[in-house]
């Protein structure tokens, strides 16, 4: 291995609605970190559509990375490995990477800046279905239902509806690909992206009576080179091409040919950034050093606009309604299962926007010179005084809320669930507004339960949850979610550090392997672990606290909140049949 003395990594994180590139040290620093906006274009007509731009993102990529190195005042030549992690969000180009329209009309298919069809993008339902409906070998590999977020779906889409001679000129990454094409110009991909979002096959690959089935027969037909040669996907961190292309270098203002780690998904980058944490409790840090094999136990959870759920193993663990397993994702010979929440950050947001009482909320807000959420905190704790409870789960004790209403990712894989609340009033007020933001709390932490307790009747065995993202600077939450959940959660040094941090892991771990003249797969897994190890800050334990009460409440509240969901199945086939006659 080469020596980290005076080496720097960047690690680069696009987001849903930002990138933010940081510069890391080799012990696990961010010496400096920029972030960019960028556009996510919605149609007022179809609240289905999600769409973005890697030209804006790219360029956005290149402004974070100049930023930061200006800020740290290092020169360029010390970074030694770059590293890209992105939402799995499709990215549409022509074969030159030009990028190529998604948006249905006309336009669609032509050289256009709107070429990228975003995770939460649910047009492809149709698509979907269909694809559940082959009973194909690739729907045991995602929980037995392939959700209409990832690619194939939305591929299919595409080619059903845009003209022949414009499908067959494009290629199709998923966005963490994309960025390692558009910096090294070499089409490898990444297992975890192909694995987990494309129906690339653990251990077989891609399947051509699959394509055939659904209509993507060309793919097979071309040998695939529109969506992943074979022979051409590389485990997370492994160098890509030549590393960075003399055209991305002068972009980004980096020496040409640095190693580029094969890209992750942003989730996986978080999980790479937690779980080989050290623990601290009560500010004291505890004498343990995980290992590799203690990674089972830790489920990451990365909370922003969504939540995913991601859990390592040594052996393939199928579980329903969770994505995987996943063969290689990040470890070699090591697998991974997904759970997920399609909307968490963004439920809150709209639980408390969208509220009759918000208005009144900001002006209190202002007034005091504090956060909205600090006024929902001290308006609950007044309402717990005055109606002598002591719990905001005892202040919740009637009133239940099922979350999806954005449809459900895991474990159920339905996208037609929808949300509903049970024991509402005629309270418009600040104080119903506060109550409804602690019950979409609640929720969340009942269904975090829900996507574990079905991992570990599968056969996982999680005893932590490793939170990271936004939501892990939301106090309140993490301790709901410890004390839902029975088990401990364990917050990073930096709550929106962990994805970019992973990432950087991969820029370090393309270098070294570089260095190394390339490492022997059964040498891949300690070395990417030990990188793990030394650039993870300790993380914080969040131990389970509820008293006997609470913890009653919140039995029964996970009780009601399972039976909400087959009651909601029960309704929607009954009324299904009625309109069958």
């Amino acid at each position: 291995m080469g020596s980290t003395s005076e080496s720097y990594y960047i690690g680069v994180d696009v987001g849903t609605g930002s990138v933010r590139a940081a510069l890391v040290s080799a012990s696990g620093d961010i010496v400096a970190s920029s972030t960019t906006n960028t556009t996510t274009w919605r149609d007022p007509n179809d609240h289905r559509i999600f769409e973005q731009s890697t030209t804006e993102i790219w360029a956005g990529i290149c402004k974070s990375v100049r930023q930061s190195l200006a800020d740290a005042g290092v020169a360029p030549e010390k970074v030694k490995g770059i590293g890209f992690d992105a939402t799995c969000s499709l990215a549409v180009t022509d074969m030159q990477g030009q990028p190529v329209t998604v948006t249905k009309g006309d336009k669609l298919g032509d050289i256009g800046e709107r070429n990228i069809i975003l995770w939460a993008d649910h047009r492809a339902e149709e698509e979907a279905q269909l694809i559940n409906s082959t009973g194909s070998v690739v729907l045991e590999y995602v929980g037995g239902t392939m959700s209409l977020e990832m690619e194939i779906p939305k591929t299919l889409w595409l080619k059903k509806h845009m003209p022949p001679d414009r499908f067959s000129r494009c290629q199709f990454f998923d966005l963490p690909d994309f960025l390692s094409y558009r910096a090294t110009g070499s089409p490898t991909r990444s297992v975890c992206s192909l694995t987990c979002k494309c129906s690339f096959v653990p251990g077989s690959g891609w399947k051509a009576d699959f394509f055939s089935k659904i209509g993507l027969e060309e793919f097979v037909q071309n040998d695939y080179v529109q969506i992943g040669k074979p022979g051409e996907v590389l485990t997370a961190g492994l160098p890509v091409g030549n590393g960075l292309s003399k055209n991305a270098a002068e972009e980004l203002g980096l020496p040409e040919g640095i190693p580029v780690g094969s890209a992750v998904i942003d989730a996986y980058a978080g999980w790479l950034g937690t779980v080989a944490a050290r623990y601290k409790e009560n500010d004291k840090l505890l004498e343990y050093t995980p290992s590799l094999e203690d990674s089972r136990h830790r489920l990451a959870a990365v909370a922003g606009t969504s939540t995913c759920h991601i859990i390592q193993s040594p052996n393939s663990v199928f579980v329903p309604g969770v994505w995987g397993p996943y063969k290689d994702a990040v470890f070699p010979d090591w697998w991974m299962n997904e759970g997920g929440q399609s909307s968490t950050g963004q439920l809150i947001d709209f639980m408390i926007t969208t509220h009759p009482a918000y208005g009144q909320l900001k002006e209190l807000a202002e007034e005091r010179g504090v956060s909205i959420h600090e006024v929902l905190h001290d308006e609950l704790e007044r309402l717990r005084a005055e109606r002598h409870a002591d719990s905001w789960t005892e202040l919740l004790k009637n009133i239940h809320f099922y979350p999806d209403l954005h449809g459900n990712r895991s474990p159920i894989a339905d996208p037609r669930m929808r949300g509903s609340i049970t024991g509402l009033t005629l309270d418009a007020g600040l104080s119903d507004l506060a109550l409804k933001f602690a019950l979409t709390l609640e929720a969340i932490a009942l269904q975090t339960r829900h996507i574990i307790d079905t991992m570990n009747t599968a056969g996982h065995a999680v005893r932590a949850l490793h939170l990271s993202g936004g939501q892990a600077k939301n106090q309140p939450l993490m301790q709901l979610l410890a004390n839902t959940c029975r088990m401990p959660v364990v917050l990073p040094a930096s709550s929106g550090a962990a994805v970019v941090l992973g990432a950087a892991m991969l820029g370090r771990f393309a270098h070294e392997a570089h260095e190394a003249g390339g490492l022997s797969r059964e040498k891949q897994g300690g070395a990417l672990w030990h990188i793990m190890a030394e650039m993870t800050p300790p993380g914080t334990l969040v131990p389970p606290k509820a008293e006997e009460k609470e913890k009653r409440l919140l039995e029964a509240k996970y009780k009601i909140f399972r039976e909400s969901i087959d009651i909601q199945l029960r309704w929607r086939k009954e009324m299904d049949e009625a309109l069958r006659g």
